[in-house]
């Protein structure tokens, strides 16, 4: 079995710390992984996105031409990508700063307001955190347990922003599945 995706958006959203946080946890969980960055030059403002592969067999390439996911967190992110997911692929759209419709029909859309929904929960910056839960709530392609203790570790000297960020990440695992019946 394979996941992989294409999380985009713009520097300063954190599309690259997700991408790098769900390559960490799939290769906790035994799985073959990569993981594979992508930014202008300008980092915060500018364009950003990251290509994830986690697999039961060795990865073959980094780079996907026609993902089976796409996790667009801006418009810039969703013209550009959303023509590439393969048919009966995952467009997951953070529906707080995307208000066109998608043009594609042959693929499954899961419109998420992730940055609502960290505001909501005081946690303006956890917006990345809700698309990454509502990937995994959809997607199932790693443990949310195992995410929730990668947050752990990688804000451990934070003690805030980690119990901030898994309430974020349990928001969004929680809207994933239920945007997924």
């Amino acid at each position: 079995m394979q996941n992989d995706v294409i999380m985009a958006g713009f520097g300063g959203q954190g599309v690259l710390l997700i991408g790098k946080m769900l390559a960490y946890a799939g290769m906790h969980q035994g799985k073959e992984v990569s993981w594979l960055p992508s930014y202008g030059p300008e980092m915060r403002g500018g364009t950003a996105n990251c290509t994830v592969v986690i697999s039961d067999r060795t990865v073959g390439s980094p780079v996907i031409q026609c993902p089976r996911a796409v996790v667009a967190m801006n418009l810039p992110s969703l013209e550009k990508f959303e023509s590439s997911i393969k048919p009966g692929g995952l467009l997951l759209i953070n529906s707080s700063l995307i208000a066109k419709e998608p043009g594609r029909t042959d693929v499954k859309v899961l419109k998420v307001p992730a940055n609502d929904i960290a505001n909501d929960l005081h946690n303006p910056k956890g917006a990345n955190m809700v698309a990454l839960g509502a990937y995994l709530g959809a997607t199932h392609a790693v443990a949310l347990e195992e995410m929730e203790a990668l947050v752990r570790e990688t804000f451990a000297s934070k003690p805030k922003v980690v119990e901030a960020n898994i309430a974020a990440l349990r928001r969004g695992y929680e809207l994933g599945e239920e945007g997924m019946k």
